[in-house]
């Protein structure tokens, strides 16, 4: 790896942190800090959702999964991810910018009561610690590829970075990085995968060299537990992350609710195009580099091998903002629901200083978590998928039911994610075979209609400061047209 690679890299690094500080001065308070003053328009907005889930998982697990099993080893990210934002803009996400939230616990909050708010806070932070753990792992490979510098030393790196100016700046900071670092990853990489793909040999090459299985988007012959494995990835995030706060918290951070919508869909549009580069280019590794030890470094070995200097420092500032652009955001999580919602349930009377002090605090503790599980567990893919699966056993049906179905109430809703959690726990353990994570949604629907339609009436969906919430919220694709003449 040349000196000018990592030079440029390290100025790379050093501009996102500056942008970070440089928005730790736009933070005032705790609405600052947590949901952007609520003023981001389509661009930012679209900018920091499609930022946030073009992680490690995508570039560099999912090109890695590519590389092992083809299309059917990334249905749950790319096309399960897409399939998720594609369902937050049609049925989610105006409602809940509708309702003034701060986090995905202030829903439950207000349609639920306190205790099921506070179930769903400590539903929510596990999933995001084990994701940025598996960000971390992604970091380290990079860093070993760049400089031939000890993984685990990578990943105290890209924990510190994103440590500095997450802490400093909150969602201001990570909105403003988020869109560079995008810009940077898009870019890159509709750059770089032609340039790529003909240096090896170009697709009409490569193509004949591939096993058609490769390209497979459902099990051909497969058993019935095949057929039940690949539901789940296929729902594990484009129904698990639903309930996810880092897409609530997008949502939030909107200016309005027409914003909330048209940057879910334009993000899955940036996924299920850009998104999918990654996973070609894992595929056709297998042809030039048939006998890789690690394929978690397929991506940078690609590079390194193709690219000369100014590309492969492109095509690695790319990775980069891959990682950054996710393991901030998934920092920023969880340390919202704690800082909001579980402090509050504990002082009702905390002072927006203190909400935001506590933010901080959060995010830094959190992340010292992340990176022990990021060298417990050294697998890019699987910690970032096995992440949501918490969330599709638990809260995915209270929340569907909670804007679609008015009927549901607060016994339904404990009932249903007590119900949805013990099942993954039991079924993990008596059928290893099969995803305990989707086989609990059916579980927590039953508690959840069967407490519901026998339990008292329910709370009216309203918005967080108590007003009623008004009609439902319109199904498509919305923009603002303006009277001519």
């Amino acid at each position: 790896m040349t000196t000018s690679v990592i030079i440029g890299l390290i100025a790379y690094v050093g501009v996102t942190l500056g942008i970070g500080i440089y928005a730790g001065r736009r933070v005032k308070d705790a609405s600052d800090f947590l949901v952007a003053g609520r003023r981001l328009g389509t661009v930012l907005a679209t900018g920091t959702l499609a930022a946030t889930w073009f992680g490690g998982g995508i570039v560099v697990g999912a090109s890695s999964e590519a590389y092992k099993h083809g299309f059917l080893g990334v249905i749950a990210d790319p096309f399960g991810a897409a399939l998720c934002l594609i369902l937050a803009g049609l049925f989610y996400v105006r409602t809940m910018r509708r309702m003034g939230l701060t986090t995905i616990a202030s829903f439950f909050e207000v349609r639920f009561g306190r205790t099921a708010s506070l179930i769903a806070a400590a539903c929510t932070i596990p999933a995001y610690v084990g994701w940025v753990a598996s960000l971390m792992v992604a970091f380290g490979r990079v860093i070993q590829t760049v400089g031939g510098i000890d993984p685990d030393l990578g990943i105290w790196i890209g924990a510190i970075i994103v440590l500095v100016y997450t802490t400093v700046g909150g969602m201001w900071a990570v909105t403003l990085t988020d869109f560079v670092q995008v810009l940077v990853l898009v870019l890159g990489l509709v750059w770089i995968t032609p340039t790529l793909l003909s240096e090896m040999g170009g697709w009409s090459t490569l193509r004949p060299q591939m096993p058609d299985r490769m390209f497979h988007l459902y099990p051909h012959g497969g058993d019935t537990i095949a057929w039940f494995n690949y539901a789940r990835d296929w729902l594990v995030i484009g129904l698990g992350n639903l309930a996810g706060q880092d897409l609530i918290q997008r949502t939030l951070s909107s200016r309005d609710e027409t914003v909330a919508q048209n940057s879910a869909y334009l993000s899955a549009a940036l996924y299920l195009t850009v998104g999918l580069l990654p996973v070609f280019l894992g595929i056709a590794a297998t042809v030039v580099l048939p006998d890789l030890g690690n394929p978690d470094l397929v991506m940078m070995e690609l590079g390194r091998l193709y690219l000369p200097p100014l590309a492969l420092a492109v095509f690695m500032g790319a990775l980069v903002s891959a990682l950054l652009s996710s393991a901030d955001s998934a920092l920023l999580a969880p340390a919202s629901v704690i800082s909001w919602d579980i402090l509050k349930a504990v002082r009702p009377d905390v002072d927006e200083r203190t909400v935001l002090r506590a933010s901080r605090w959060c995010v830094l503790v959190l992340g010292a978590v992340s990176v022990y599980l990021a060298f417990a567990h050294n697998t890019i893919y699987s910690l970032m998928v096995d992440s949501w699966s918490i969330l599709l056993a638990t809260l995915f049906v209270p929340l569907t039911a909670g804007i679609w179905w008015p009927r549901a109430n607060t016994r339904g809703c404990k009932a249903s994610m007590i119900a949805g959690f013990l099942a993954y726990l039991i079924l993990g353990e008596w059928l290893p075979g099969l995803p305990a994570d989707l086989l609990a949604v059916p579980i927590a629907t039953i508690a959840l209609g069967f407490f519901s339609l026998s339990g008292p009436s329910p709370l009216p969906l309203r918005t967080q400061n108590g007003s009623p919430l008004g009609p439902c919220p319109r199904i498509g694709l919305h923009f603002r047209m303006q009277n001519r003449g």
